[in-house]
């Protein structure tokens, strides 16, 4: 079941529900409406605009979920929800001022996609640019900026074996770090107390250079063997992860203290204001 969280945007409660399982925020877009149109009538501008959007063949509205969330009298009750590309969708149709800063950064984002489409150098820049405003070392930066590499060499291995994207990479994923870590992926999240961050951001440079050694071992392991089907994959993958963890037990042997620690990046406070902070510090 979703855990429900309530968040602020300009003081008005949005109420919210984390699905763990699909590692998924859900947004009630009644609450997001009348933030943002400050309607008296938020729960009829919603069914308005919902029947308008479904008229023009809208499918964001045909899929959005219902989930039991708190009501004004403290009751559980049905309300309509969105993820985040089906709320940013749905914001797009809100003539209002207060949408507007959505609307003009989601295009900015488009335009980025394209121009890094054309140029994929653009994506290492932005990625850059991106940990050092947030606070990040140059040297785990560039340690970061490798483990994308890696990354990207071990899902081409992949894609040579004819492993799927999705549910068979995440199967992978998950067999290399618990071989290292101990943990899947999920149990490593919760361990440090995340929910839709990304883990590799949130490791210290020796998690990380340990998930980059399991990741690289996995992927030359592979180039040697060239495996076939999921059962060998999944076998190459453990091995994978083994070399590193073998380099941790050696290490912790040594020092005498744990590798893996409970340390994380500073957490966004509010996932709906973020997006709003965020242009106003770029201007």
């Amino acid at each position: 079941m979703p855990e429900n969280n309530i968040q602020l945007f300009e003081n008005k409660k949005i109420r919210t529900a984390w699905d763990a399982q699909r590692e998924e925020w859900f947004f009630s877009i009644v609450d997001v409406v009348g933030a943002l149109t400050d309607s008296p009538d938020p729960r009829n501008y919603w069914k308005v605009l919902k029947n308008r959007l479904k008229k023009e063949g809208n499918e964001t509205v045909t899929n959005c979920n219902r989930l039991k969330l708190p009501a004004a009298d403290g009751k559980q009750r049905l309300t309509d929800v969105a993820d985040t590309v089906q709320l940013l969708r749905i914001i797009q149709s809100i003539p209002s001022p207060k949408a507007e800063p959505f609307k003009m950064w989601l295009a900015e984002v488009g335009r980025q996609r394209i121009e890094e489409t054309i140029d994929p150098e653009l994506t290492i820049d932005r990625a850059l640019s991106t940990y050092q405003k947030k606070g990040y070392s140059d040297e785990w930066i560039h340690q970061r900026l490798l483990s994308i590499r890696i990354r990207n060499e071990l899902t081409e291995e992949w894609n040579r074996r004819g492993v799927q994207k999705g549910v068979e990479y995440a199967i992978l994923t998950d067999e290399i770090s618990k071989a290292w870590s101990g943990m899947t992926t999920r149990q490593y999240k919760d361990y440090k107390s995340l929910t839709k961050e990304n883990l590799r951001d949130n490791m210290s440079d020796i998690e990380l250079v340990l998930n980059m050694l399991a990741e690289a071992s996995t992927k030359n392991i592979s180039s040697v063997e060239k495996p076939e089907g999921m059962d060998e994959n999944i076998s190459v993958a453990r091995r994978g992860g083994n070399v590193a963890g073998i380099a941790r037990q050696t290490l912790e042997n040594e020092t005498g203290q744990s590798v893996i620690t409970h340390q994380n990046a500073a957490q966004l406070n509010d996932l709906v204001t973020d997006v709003i902070e965020g242009i106003s510090e770029e201007k």
